[in-house]
């Protein structure tokens, strides 16, 4: 049996059917068997390349996995698995340069790596990022005027990829200073106690009454 010029190993043979392995190859070529009795016409096979990955549209997450992202690339249309690190997950194939998946859950907070597996063969070269959900602390200060405009220090864990601050639901500018701390500065308010959350990659914390609007000067 040949895969168009290339001789194939057969591994096994009946009246009517031969099991082979097929050699190296690419792209499209004419498989035809040969018997005494001739050379059959040639049927066509197609050779799949292994996948190319060009990126993800999150590259990080929260450790409790569930959320969908794209992946991008070519050869990704015969896709059967995604991996996270030891995690597998089935994908959605949407074209051949784009699937959709839902994150498993990860094993600990950290990067792993991100592998495609096609007909083709699979592909590595990205990486995820597991994300812990945050802690928050008590800002400091912890009072300020209901004007707002306080300057905020707030402490934690696992802030490094905070996407939002809010003072009782209203966000708030804020820059990360590290892992640990926030820098906030308090959007106007109603005088009283009011809970601070703050939503990274990996989940949502809240200090409850964390912080008081005072009427006045705040002083």
């Amino acid at each position: 049996m040949h895969f168009g010029s290339k001789l194939a190993t057969i591994t096994a043979n009946t009246p009517t059917s031969v099991t082979v392995t097929s050699p190296s190859g690419t792209g499209t070529v004419g498989v035809t068997v040969t018997t005494p009795g001739g050379t059959s016409n040639p049927v066509p096979f197609f050779y799949i390349g292994a996948p190319f990955k060009s990126g993800l549209s999150q590259a990080s997450g929260p450790l409790a996995g569930g959320n969908t992202i794209s992946i991008s690339g070519s050869g990704l249309s015969t896709a059967t698995a995604v991996h996270f690190g030891a995690a597998t997950a089935t994908p959605t194939v949407v074209s051949d340069s784009q699937l959709t998946v839902t994150v498993p859950a990860g094993a600990a907070a950290g990067a792993v790596g991100v592998s495609v597996t096609t007909t083709g063969g699979t592909n590595n070269g990205l990486s995820y990022a597991y994300v812990d959900v945050p802690t928050v602390g008590t800002p400091v200060p912890a009072s300020g005027p209901t004007s707002g405009g306080t300057a905020v220090t707030i402490p934690g864990t696992g802030l490094t990829t905070t996407q939002s601050v809010t003072f009782d639901g209203t966000p708030a500018p804020f820059s990360v200073i590290s892992d640990t701390s926030i820098s906030a500065v308090t959007p106007p308010g109603a005088a009283g106690a009011v809970d601070v959350t703050v939503t990274t990659d990996g989940g949502s914390a809240t200090a409850a009454g964390a912080f008081t609007y005072v009427a006045g000067s705040g002083i």
